[in-house]
């Protein structure tokens, strides 16, 4: 006679439970609607991405981006942003530590973006990127574990846009030719990707360096030369200032040390 009341009993428990969680806001499917990432905040964080040069502006456009995903919803366009800007900070900070961070923060960005649009390139592309510049740092733990994941990204992008971020793409995959030759990886394999780049956009730098250094791994030091050469007299697009003054620099520094 007493099993029907322990049954009465457990089912009041139960829903004053579920009663009491859903008031209280700790189910992520009961949280308030949050607001949507005002279009001024995206604008405001390009503008200063636009004046990464100055690392300062990097880390302010950064920060922009963090506190608007902190206090509205979740927004593919911040996601996106949060993984090239932790790149580029991670490319160009002398801090050991900010640059470990950001590759790994701008994984996870991208990652998080990616998962949210599969069918547009930004998340693949800058996931690919930060890991890529990890297995970098780390070619014999993170690097050896990543070739492939780098590569299945990188083949999407140029599925979804193969002009996307001047066919870089296709630099990242010859990168990976390049980098992996005791596993395997073949220049000649990589010059076919940086022709396949050059092909869809003449004036990425460091497709013509890649190139120069793949073409040199062949023992083709004219060919190579005439790309480096190039670099220095294309017209840049506007938007890449700050990375083509980087690529003159390590043009004149291979074409003095090289040739």
């Amino acid at each position: 006679m007493r099993r029907p009341n322990s049954y009465i009993l457990i089912t009041i428990v139960i829903t004053l439970y579920l009663h009491t969680s859903c008031s209280s806001g700790e189910s992520a499917g009961s949280r308030p609607n949050l607001p949507a990432v005002p279009p001024e905040t995206i604008a405001a964080a390009d503008n200063l991405f636009a004046e990464r040069a100055d690392l300062a502006k990097l880390r302010e456009a950064k920060a922009l981006l963090m506190r608007a995903r902190r206090e509205n919803a979740k927004s593919y366009d911040v996601e996106w942003r949060l993984a090239r800007y932790n790149y580029f900070l991670g490319r160009h900070t002398e801090d050991e530590k900010e640059r470990e961070d950001a590759f790994e923060a701008g994984r996870l960005a991208g990652r998080a973006a990616l998962q949210m649009e599969p069918g547009k390139p930004d998340g693949h592309f800058w996931y690919g990127a930060n890991l890529g510049e990890q297995a970098s740092g780390s070619p014999l733990t993170t690097g050896l574990k990543s070739m492939d994941d780098i590569r299945s990204k990188m083949n999407k992008v140029i599925e979804l846009k193969p002009d996307y971020e001047l066919a870089s793409a296709y630099d990242v995959l010859a990168q990976l030719e390049l980098g992996s030759q005791m596993l395997g990886g073949k220049p000649e394999t990589a010059v076919e990707y940086l022709e396949k780049a050059i092909a869809i956009e003449k004036n990425n730098g460091d497709v013509r360096i890649h190139m120069a250094e793949a073409l040199l791994a062949l023992k083709k030091q004219g060919e190579a030369k005439k790309h480096l050469e190039y670099v220095l007299q294309m017209k840049p697009h506007a938007e890449y200032l700050p990375e083509y003054e980087q690529q003159v620099a390590t043009v004149k520094k291979m074409l003095e040390s090289k040739f």
